[in-house]
């Protein structure tokens, strides 16, 4: 019989600030009561709204106790099962999601809130799938994208936004990505129609589009969104803001009852997407769970592709320098 794991590692902070307020400190971890869990991670994701809710931006976390936790996205191994889950055994790989607290070494959490990762999927995109992928289906499923849709989407290149593309492809929607330079040939191997930012858009994307009618817009980016969809003739109702986005993500990490049931049926729904190469998530940062705060720098500079990735059992430290850093300082 093994030895229950009675510590684990987690980001944790004690005031608002930025990156810098975050520590990783060694805590108890709580066994697993009836149907819970003790998850063993292996990746943890960051998102934006970690950064918003540690700032302080977000109301919704102004009572909650200190120090707080962070993160909400993981994968990992079950290595311990509580009275009354009949769904997972020890051993089982798992995505997962949580309100926060994710960033960790160990986690004790609901099975409500798992699923069984696919085998194919790498422990990295799985460690960052829940937020930014159930943001992204929640957002499809509102617009109701369909075969014959023409979509706009912003910051197509992003977490976010990637899967939104993708998945608006393989339902048959025509898609528009507005990006930066650097990642027009990301996109384009995603069969997303390419745009660039600036003066001139909405001309861009009506050539883009060969003349048909754009039937709905995502704003991932918040610049003048709304605007641009007026201009291109979208009906409010098939219009999402950035500020739309936040209040998605608020609504998944709330942890009553009903939002984890609905949250952990969107992450079924991700993963049966992935298993299918519906579409894939890119991951073009990863560090070590040490390493949070430098992390999160590079989230913040919203230069990165898909996901930036916490490992907790990196092979090595070392770092290389990224393809988008080589990008940008000869640029």
């Amino acid at each position: 019989m093994p030895r229950r794991q009675e510590r684990a590692d987690v980001v944790e902070y004690d005031r608002l600030g930025g990156g810098e307020v975050l520590e990783v400190r060694s805590r108890d971890l709580a066994p697993p009561g009836a149907g819970e869990v003790t998850v063993e991670v292996i990746t943890a994701g960051i998102n934006h709204i970690d950064g918003f809710i540690r700032s302080g931006r977000e109301s919704g976390w102004t009572d909650e106790p200190w120090p707080r936790r962070s993160g909400s996205d993981f994968a990992g191994i079950i290595t311990s099962v509580g009275a009354d889950v009949g769904r997972f055994s020890r051993g089982d790989q798992v995505v997962g999601h949580l309100r926060s607290g994710a960033q960790a070494t160990y986690v004790t959490v609901p099975a409500a809130s798992l699923v069984k990762k696919p085998a194919h999927l790498t422990w990295e995109a799985a460690g960052g799938l829940f937020l930014a992928g159930a943001t992204a289906l929640d957002t499809l499923d509102e617009l109701r994208i369909a075969a014959g849709d023409v979509v706009v989407i912003s910051a197509a290149a992003g977490g976010v936004g990637s899967i939104e593309a993708q998945v608006a492809k393989h339902l048959g929607a025509t898609v528009i990505g507005t990006c930066g330079d650097r990642n027009f040939d990301y996109l384009r191997q995603l069969g997303i129609k390419p745009i660039k930012y600036g003066e001139g858009i909405d001309e861009r994307i009506r050539t883009a589009a060969g003349g048909k009618q754009v039937t709905a817009m995502i704003d991932n980016f918040g610049q003048d969104g709304r605007e641009l969809a007026e201009a291109l003739g979208v009906a409010p109702a098939r219009y999402r803001s950035s500020e739309d986005r936040r209040a998605t993500e608020m609504r998944l990490l709330q942890d009553d009852g009903p939002s984890i049931a609905r949250a952990t049926a969107l992450l079924e729904r991700l993963c049966r997407l992935a298993e299918t190469r519906s579409f894939t998530l890119l991951v073009s940062g990863y560090y070590p769970l040490a390493d949070v705060a430098e992390a999160y720098e590079d989230l913040a500079r919203m230069h990165a592709r898909g996901k930036v990735i916490l490992g907790t059992h990196p092979v090595t430290t070392w770092r290389t320098l990224k393809a988008r850093d080589f990008f940008e300082a000869a640029s």
